[in-house]
C-alpha cells in the first residue's frame, strides 16, 4: 500500500508541475479515466518451481503484449513481498474490457494472483498518455 501511495504522490507532483507550466492551455483541467488494477497474492501458490517460473514468464509476456497493444500504461511489482503483489494501469473504455484482459493473465488463470479493479482519474497528459 505504501508503494501505491508513493505512485499516486509522484503523479500528483507531476500534475501540479504541469498545471503551473501549462497555464492558459485549453486542455488544462481535462480529466481522463484509467483503470487501476491491484494484483494480490492468490490462493494457489503451491506449484513446483519450474511451473511457477513458467507462469511468471507467461505473465510477463502477457504484460508486454498488452503494453504493445497500447492497452496497458504501467505495470510493476511491489517490492515489499506483502499480499499486494503488483499494479497495472489500463487505458481502456470499460471495466469489462479490463477484466477480460486481466482474466487472460496466466498468473491469474493459475490462481497465483487475484485482483481488484478501481476506476481512477488524472489530468490527461500528466503521468500517462
Amino acid at each position: 500500500m505504501k508503494h501505491l501511495l508513493i505512485t499516486i504522490s509522484v503523479c500528483l507532483f507531476v500534475f501540479v508541475g504541469n498545471v503551473k507550466a501549462q497555464e492558459g492551455d485549453d486542455d488544462l483541467g481535462k480529466l481522463k479515466a484509467y483503470y487501476l488494477v491491484l494484483l494480490k497474492t492468490g490462493p494457489n501458490r503451491n506449484q513446483d518451481s519450474a511451473t511457477a517460473a513458467q507462469i511468471q514468464k507467461d505473465h510477463l509476456q502477457h504484460i508486454n503484449e498488452m503494453a504493445a497493444a497500447g492497452q496497458l500504461n504501467i505495470a510493476g511489482p511491489f517490492l515489499d513481498e506483502g499480499d499486494m503483489r503488483g499494479i497495472f494501469v489500463f487505458d481502456m473504455n470499460s471495466e469489462e474490457d479490463v477484466r477480460k484482459l486481466v482474466d487472460e493473465d496466466p498468473a491469474v488463470k493459475s490462481g497465483r494472483l487475484i485482483y481488484e479493479i478501481h476506476p481512477w482519474m488524472t489530468q490527461k497528459g500528466t503521468c500517462f498518455k
